[in-house]
């Protein structure tokens, strides 16, 4: 009799299934593993779309699935809560299954089901495949199969009073917010990150012909605002360097130094280097300074696409120390990035108020040591994407506190920023919020959470 080699897989481990999986699978099943890597593993999502070190399920599908992938666990993630709470409505008890998978199956079927146009019947059909052939979710498969096809029968019953705004936001954030801004901005931070963000560019120059050119609108400060997306490198303009990706808000903490033509300006925790190609492209000499050595090296690529010339310089800024003071810095300090959810909707999800708290005081930290690399009379712009005060309004005004005369705030006006002074506090800080109106039609509403103050060293 033939025996099955020693490293043979066991027909259990391998079902006749796998050998002929439907159209679609792969990437179901990819979006299952990379939805399970962010919320039980707490792997950013932006690394685990890495095209060159990402999963590697993603990194080999196809263009249309790698797409497809990246919908549907956009979808699981900005709709968390809702799903969650709709898989506690349809089970009668808790899943004993340890490593998440059944759920992680389960989220991603009821994501395309509700959020995306995808027929039910292939998104039922695909996960209970998935969890067939899957040794930890076999057991389920039924389990899939019924609360699946019961939604799908039942789905305004079961979804008819879920509240979105509040279940799509972990309670810590939810309070958070409530506590700096009032329940309802609280809920309008909530609505805007239900949905993707646009995509906004920086050109170099004419805004106003690149919007025209791209199909796109002016927004902000002069950012240009596509109405139709597709691929980034496809686009006119993009191999030429006219314009780089950035968010009509991350636009404007540089603009807050003014005209910086010949000056020399210091880009701290520069990458991916957006507001570096803004100074350069504006005639500064730009030292962009960050830790990672990766990450400024896509900063490099970026700049030489653009045709800018800056100077890099890899190190930990804590131990730092510049050989000549600056004219003017910029301070995007690192932060819990909650102002970025549109974009980055795993944050919610990775993120915790430990973060904040410890960003928080590493945020302190580089503040106290960099206002003094810049010569007397010299701007320091201080900035985060975060929507935390802890991180923005609080840090600068114990900073501010436990300054001896030789720093004051400059406040910024209106005309600075594209007249969006909708994003103005009363102290003069930048605080851009989610919702707000970034120009003046109806594709133009929503920017990314941002927080800047501007000091001058007298």
């Amino acid at each position: 009799m033939n025996k099955r080699p020693n490293n043979a897989p066991k027909s259990s481990d391998t079902p006749r299934a796998e050998r002929t999986e439907k159209p679609g699978f792969a990437a179901r099943k990819v979006a299952a593993d990379i939805l399970g890597n962010v919320v039980h593993k707490k792997r950013p999502l932006d690394g685990e779309f890495d095209p060159a070190s990402g999963h590697s399920g993603y990194r080999v599908l196809a263009g249309n699935d790698r797409s497809l992938v990246r919908a549907i666990v956009g979808s699981s993630l900005r709709h968390r809560g809702e799903i969650s709470e709709i898989l506690n409505r349809l089970l009668d008890r808790h899943i004993p299954e340890k490593t998440g998978r059944v759920l992680d199956i389960l989220h991603v079927a009821i994501a395309q089901m509700l959020y995306l146009d995808i027929p039910d019947r292939a998104s039922v059909s695909l996960a209970v495949d998935h969890a067939g052939m899957d040794r930890r979710a076999r057991p389920y498969k039924g389990l899939v199969n019924g609360i699946l096809r019961r939604l799908g029968r039942e789905q305004q019953e079961i979804t008819a009073d879920l509240d979105p705004d509040l279940l799509n936001t972990p309670e810590w954030l939810m309070e958070s917010w409530r506590d700096a801004y009032g329940d309802e901005t609280a809920r309008a931070i909530s609505k805007a990150h239900q949905s993707e963000a646009a995509l906004d560019l920086t050109v170099k120059s004419d805004a106003q012909g690149w919007a025209e050119k791209l199909d796109g609108q002016v927004v902000g400060a002069g950012s240009v605002r596509l109405v139709k997306k597709g691929a980034v490198d496809k686009l006119e303009g993009y191999e030429e360097g006219s314009w780089w990706v950035q968010d009509a808000a991350a636009t404007l903490p540089a603009r807050l130094l003014g005209d910086v033509q010949g000056l020399k300006v210091a880009d701290l925790c520069a990458a991916p280097g957006g507001k570096t190609a803004q100074l350069a492209a504006a005639g500064a000499d730009v030292t962009a300074i960050d830790i990672s050595k990766n990450r400024l090296k896509r900063l490099d690529e970026n700049m030489t696409r653009l045709g800018l010339s800056v100077t890099t310089i890899a190190s930990d800024l804590r131990k730092f120390e510049p050989e000549d003071l600056f004219d003017a810095i910029l301070l995007d300090a690192p932060c819990s990035a909650t102002g970025t959810i549109r974009r980055h909707p795993d944050v919610p999800w990775i993120k915790s108020a430990y973060d904040v708290e410890k960003l928080s005081e590493i945020q302190k930290e580089l503040l106290e040591k960099v206002i003094v690399w810049v010569k007397p009379g010299g701007l320091i712009i201080y900035c985060t994407c975060s929507l935390e005060p802890a991180e923005g309004e609080a840090q600068v005004e114990a900073f501010l506190k436990n300054q001896t005369g030789n720093t004051e705030l400059v406040p910024v006006v209106a005309e600075e920023i594209g007249n969006l002074s909708h994003c103005i506090t009363k102290e003069g800080y930048l605080r851009c919020l989610p919702f707000h109106e970034a120009g003046q039609t109806s594709d133009s509403k929503g920017m990314d959470g941002f927080f800047a103050a501007r000091f001058r060293r007298s």
